[in-house]
Order: C-alpha cells, then sequence, then structure tokens
C-alpha cells in the first residue's frame, strides 16, 4: 500500500472515531510502527491530524472538548449527591487517588472542609489539586502528577503516567466519560484514558463516580472492564442493566 493510500485510511479512522492508536494502525496494515509515525507526521504537519502519545486525534478535538466549567454545570445536583456518598467511604490515614473529572472534584472540595485527617491525596486534576491545597490543612497532603493539562484541566501523558506507576493508593476515586456493561468505563480522550489506567493500577480498590447519564455511553479508549470496579457510585441503574460482582452504592436523588 503507498503512502498516500495509508494516510487517506488514517483520516478515515480518525474521521469515523476521532482518534487512531499506532498500535491498531501497525496490526491492521501490518507495517512497521516508525511508518504509521511518519504517516502521522505528515498528516500532522498539513493540519488534517493531531499528534499524541500513541496515536493521532481529529486536529479539531481540543477547540470541540468541553471545558471543565461547562462539564460541572451538567447534572450538577446528581454529581453532588454522589460525591456526598463517596465520602463516607474515605478514612483517615489512607491515600487516595483522584482521577480528573467534575465528580470527583466536587469530591475534593468536601475533603477539604472535612474532619478526614491525616489524608493523603494524589491526583492529576488541576481544579482538585487547588481546592485541596487551599485548605491550608498540614494534615492533608496533596500530589499533583506532572503532565499536559487537557482543555477540561486533566494533567496527562507520559510524566502524569509515569508518576502514578511508583505510586501505592488505598483507593482510587475514579470520574469516567463513559459506563456500558460490555465496553467497561471509557473516554475519548487517548491520553487521558492511559494515565486514569495507571491510577487504576496504583489503588487496592477502584471506585467509580458516574451519574447516570454516563451509561450507554462509549468513548475511544477503555480504561478499565466493570468486572475491575471496587464500588460503583451513581444515582440510578437502568432498567435491565446485568451489573458483576460489586458493591453498588445509590445516591439519594436530589429532592428525593
Amino acid at each position: 500500500m503507498l503512502a498516500t493510500q495509508r494516510q487517506e485510511l488514517i483520516l478515515g479512522r480518525v474521521a469515523g472515531a476521532g482518534a487512531v492508536r499506532v498500535a491498531d494502525l501497525v496490526a491492521e496494515l501490518d507495517v512497521s510502527d516508525m511508518t504509521i509515525r511518519r504517516d502521522i507526521a505528515e498528516l500532522a504537519r498539513r493540519g488534517l491530524v493531531r499528534r499524541v502519545h500513541g496515536g493521532a486525534v481529529d486536529a479539531r478535538q481540543a477547540a470541540h472538548e468541553p471545558g471543565f466549567r461547562a462539564k460541572l454545570s451538567r447534572s450538577e445536583a446528581e454529581k453532588t449527591a454522589i460525591a456526598r456518598t463517596a465520602l463516607d467511604l474515605i478514612h483517615p490515614g489512607s491515600a487516595i487517588g483522584l482521577s480528573a473529572g467534575t465528580t470527583t472534584h466536587l469530591l475534593a472540595q468536601l475533603i477539604a472542609t472535612s474532619t478526614i485527617r491525616p489524608l493523603t491525596v494524589v491526583t492529576n486534576s488541576l481544579p482538585a489539586a487547588d481546592t485541596l491545597h487551599r485548605a491550608d490543612d498540614p494534615a492533608l497532603t496533596v500530589v499533583l502528577t506532572g503532565g499536559t493539562p487537557t482543555p477540561s484541566d486533566a494533567l496527562v501523558g507520559p510524566l502524569s503516567t509515569q508518576a502514578l506507576r511508583g505510586l501505592h493508593l488505598d483507593m482510587v476515586f475514579l470520574g469516567v466519560h463513559g459506563m456500558d456493561v460490555d465496553a467497561g468505563l471509557t473516554t475519548p480522550n487517548l491520553l487521558e484514558a492511559e494515565t486514569d489506567r495507571a491510577m487504576v493500577a496504583a489503588g487496592d480498590q477502584l471506585v467509580v463516580l458516574a451519574d447516570h447519564t454516563k451509561w450507554g455511553e462509549t468513548g475511544l479508549s477503555r480504561i478499565a472492564e466493570l468486572t475491575d470496579v471496587t464500588v460503583l457510585v451513581t444515582d440510578a441503574v437502568p432498567d435491565g442493566v446485568d451489573l458483576p460482582d460489586l458493591d453498588l452504592l445509590l445516591a439519594p436523588t436530589p429532592g428525593a
């Protein structure tokens, strides 16, 4: 296959899914890793895709990704109820991980004003780290991973992933873009998925915080299977959903 044909195929994959992984293209096209990277580099030079670690995304993706404040306004009451329910799972003396996301940020706000101390919180969320740091509490240790910020204020990429791989956490609180029985926990952002997987691997227990709007949503990249979840904290589970063996905590519906 000619380079121009490969590049047209790559563009088609990006147009359909929003992103592609180098490893997937290598397997599909039976060419070397370097060949695919050269093709992606050429497409990026022409402004047709944007290079990311491990693949490429639609060049318009960053501009179209909602900002943190925009996401926070969606289902805010339900997210607050979920965060309050999740707070009861945290015990003094623990080391916990907080992924980026609006519901985990609301949990960070509750942690900052709680009496759960001493406590160590590791996060790749700029808003969560700022909220916890402003508590100015010597019994609350805040560790912010390095990395490259996304439009939604998550730090992602190799630096963030490498930092997490050297840690051990008692419990990880994970926010997700989508949740599906078959697809698992997913996100459309390849780099964020990689960082989230590293955080999940660092934790003894995985607690997922997801409101009802996340059910049935499927992003490009899988973070974990539902069978990897220790506790699911949500406000509702759709009829007919057959959950694996996990602890389900239903947050009180606002106004109920």
